[in-house]
């Protein structure tokens, strides 16, 4: 495994992360494809045996099953000295008022449940997890650096809005010399590049920790456009993500096919091998459900693609709709 500085911080990530999104109970609605407490806790045993110390979930993912899942895994198998563990605040997770959002009382109220489901006293990485527009970047930023005072949190990041609203959040806690964001949690991949006209040229300037989520497209970079998944068919989320720009993307697809040929890989290893190449990319956040996902993950570390290569997968790309950040 390589591991790396965390942007400007001194803390050392390995250069992949495991996303938890797909652990979790199925009667709670969220997703149908997640695995259970068990299968999760072999993914769990398996990352840290390839390596991996860094591991990313939040709070509404299954409602807090997720968490749960992830923070007894960690706590048998691993020793948290050496884990860097990641939670998000934001999403719905109650009904009624005051059950989303980055209000100062909802994170406040948030982190302490999430981190009773995780069993630990702090996370690594408190996670801003969309822009709230119904609240103040000034009452969001000072709660967050009151998190961190606090103890409850090592540091904060974002994930998903738009670049000019993250310059916004690091230019709040700067004037009032609050803890600033470290890391962007940002959609991108071989099929969804906007994140590449604003956010990464600002996180590069910044010296900001850049973590991919949907590195693989929820797996459409994996297999060919005609081919099928639980997933694919149950995921609304994904379906509203990609659904729309699948006839734009089938070079794209087709085109990592080809090159997983030539480096007798197989597609997601590719998929990575570009996004690892990246400047300025830390971590990508790969979602596991399955050993294989763990284990050609780690594999695609040691791919490096050549320019030509690299080219020949991007040329053929066109502008999308922005996805995520609304």
């Amino acid at each position: 495994m390589e591991y790396i500085k965390f942007g400007n911080t001194g803390m050392e990530v390995s250069r992949l992360c495991v996303g938890a999104m797909g652990f979790g109970d199925v009667s709670t609605g969220f997703h149908q494809w997640v695995i259970d407490e068990e299968n999760s806790r072999n993914m769990v045993k398996l990352a840290l045996e390839q390596g991996i110390n860094f591991f990313d979930t939040a709070n509404v993912y299954s409602k807090g099953t997720s968490e749960m899942y992830l923070g007894k895994a960690l706590k048998d198998f691993a020793n948290r000295d050496e884990i860097v563990l990641a939670t998000k605040v934001w999403g719905k997770m109650h009904e009624g008022p005051n059950g989303s959002g980055l209000s100062r009382k909802a994170i406040l109220s948030e982190i302490d449940k999430s981190l009773q489901r995780l069993g630990t006293d702090y996370v690594d990485l408190y996670i801003a997890h969309r822009w709230d527009y119904n609240t103040p970047i000034e009452e969001t930023m000072e709660a967050l650096n009151d998190v961190v005072r606090m103890g409850k949190a090592r540091y904060i990041g974002a994930s998903a809005m738009y670049a000019w609203q993250f310059q916004k959040a690091l230019y709040t806690a700067e004037k009032h010399g609050w803890t600033r964001h470290v890391s962007m949690q940002n959609h991108m991949n071989l099929i969804y590049r906007e994140e590449e006209r604003e956010m990464l040229p600002l996180c590069r300037s910044e010296k900001i920790a850049i973590t991919p989520y949907s590195p693989l497209a929820g797996g459409k970079l994996t297999r060919d456009i005609s081919e099928t998944s639980m997933r694919g068919d149950t995921d609304i989320v994904m379906q509203r993500k990609y659904g729309p720009s699948e006839a734009q993307d089938t070079t794209i697809i087709q085109r990592v096919a080809e090159l997983a040929e030539k480096y007798n890989a197989n597609r997601a290893q590719i998929a990575l091998a570009w996004l690892l190449q990246k400047d300025g990319v830390t971590a990508p956040i790969v979602g596991i459900t399955k050993e294989t996902h763990i284990t050609d993950a780690v594999k695609a570390l040691d791919i490096k693609l050549s320019p030509e290569d690299v080219n020949y997968l991007e040329e053929t790309y066109v502008p999308h709709k922005v996805v995520g950040a609304q």
